[in-house]
């Protein structure tokens, strides 16, 4: 067997170092996790390996619902937990994906519990993923959590494609309107300014403000580009502030058109992601606090935030919810009905599954509704410019005849 050089940290922090002779790395992780040492590197015949990657392969949320649920059926078909993780690392191809599950193989083989050994990969195992799974193994239920956060994430992932596929369409037609636009005036409209100063004639106003154009923007292209890079980094950097996040989300509910979608998508996971979290049997107040952060809304973040203070003073939960004037009337009733039945979790859902119907209608429409203004948009930029130009070519066969 070969032997490897190992240094790591204790709990405390103290530098360790040493030697040991075993058949591979793994089998030196588990030795010193055993001891509680943190290993930091390991070198076997001269060769580095490093813990820490430079470069981490990005988890996709699809490839954690396909391992959910593929340790969901091997919980249940009475396969260890240590022998499935395991089994799922080896098949698994995204290299970090592999080695975080293989770090959680070796965390529960050392005695850790299976949301502990989670917990210590946060960008691959969100709290409501963790939280599910404490709540898993304390009730004796880990598979049939793990199947509900297999379906969770699947829904929640379905939900992401359709607002996608929402805001791909209509960016797609005005990027391309752009960039035609601007080949048009760089390159096409100086090659008619060229032939109009030839002829000597008098320019229609609509032909005399295109070239104007055409030559602002080929003076100054160079700026103008640099300038839209400079302020969407500008932009980014202010919504990841807590202000410019909340000033943003706000005016996003309130956009024409695309405000009602988005607070459709936003209560669709309101209810969803409680009702997941409810149905484990995971704390009411708990529930709203792990929601609150999956929102992806700051308005709406900040709604739930006051209902979870309101709540703990004893309220329910649909009336600080309704005065926050976000939810729906529907919504507030199907909560308060919930409460009322001890059914909270099964009007969530019933909640969650309306609204990602209304989502798939509100998707439908609203490409049918842009499909005609897009059509419109372009034919009134791109065709404006096509007739400015030919408007004193017009003139000039008129002329002539």
């Amino acid at each position: 067997m070969p032997i490897y050089k190992w240094e790591g940290k204790t709990v405390k922090g103290a530098l360790k170092k040493g030697e040991m002779e075993a058949p591979n790395e793994s089998a030196i992780r588990v030795h010193l996790r055993q001891q509680n040492i943190i290993p930091t590197k390991i070198v076997s015949k001269g060769k580095e390996i490093h813990i820490s990657l430079p470069f981490k392969q990005k988890v996709k949320q699809r490839s954690v619902a396909i391992f959910t649920r593929q340790l969901a059926t091997m919980i249940d078909a009475g396969l260890p937990l240590v022998q499935s993780l395991e089994i799922l690392s080896q098949q698994q191809e995204n290299k970090t994906f592999k080695k975080n599950i293989r770090e959680i193989r070796e965390d529960v083989e050392s005695g850790s519990t299976f949301a502990g050994a989670l917990k210590k990969h946060p960008t691959t195992f969100n709290e409501l993923y963790t939280n599910l799974v404490v709540a898993g193994e304390e009730g004796g239920i880990l598979d049939n959590i793990l199947t509900r956060l297999a379906n969770y994430i699947e829904k929640s992932e379905a939900l992401k494609k359709k607002v996608k596929s929402a805001l791909i369409y209509p960016s797609t037609i005005v990027g391309v309107a752009v960039i035609v636009v601007m080949i048009l005036m760089i390159f096409v409209i100086p090659v008619f300014e060229t032939m109009f100063q030839s002829a000597g004639q008098n320019l229609p106003l609509p032909t005399l403000i295109v070239l104007t154009l055409s030559k602002m923007i080929k003076k100054y292209v160079f700026i103008f580009i640099p300038a839209a890079i400079l302020l969407f980094f500008l932009l980014r950097k202010y919504y990841q502030t807590s202000g410019g996040r909340a000033v943003i989300d706000r005016l996003l509910l309130k956009v024409p058109v695309f405000g009602p979608l988005f607070k459709k998508i936003a209560v669709a996971r309101f209810s969803r992601t409680l009702g997941t979290l409810v149905s484990s049997g995971v704390p009411i107040l708990d529930g709203l606090s792990i929601v609150s952060r999956t929102s992806g809304n700051k308005t709406i973040e900040t709604a739930i935030l006051n209902a979870r203070a309101s709540i703990r003073e004893g309220e329910t939960i649909a009336e600080p919810l309704n005065r926050s004037g976000l939810f729906p009337p529907m919504v507030i009733q199907m909560i308060s009905v919930g409460e009322s039945t001890g059914a909270l979790d099964s009007m969530l859902s019933k909640i969650a599954e309306f609204y990602e119907d209304e989502v798939d209608i509100a998707v439908a429409n609203l490409t049918s509704l842009l499909e005609p203004f897009l059509m419109v948009f372009l034919g009134v930029v791109i065709g404006g410019v096509v007739i400015a130009m030919y408007l004193p070519i017009f003139n000039m066969a008129s002329a002539i005849g």
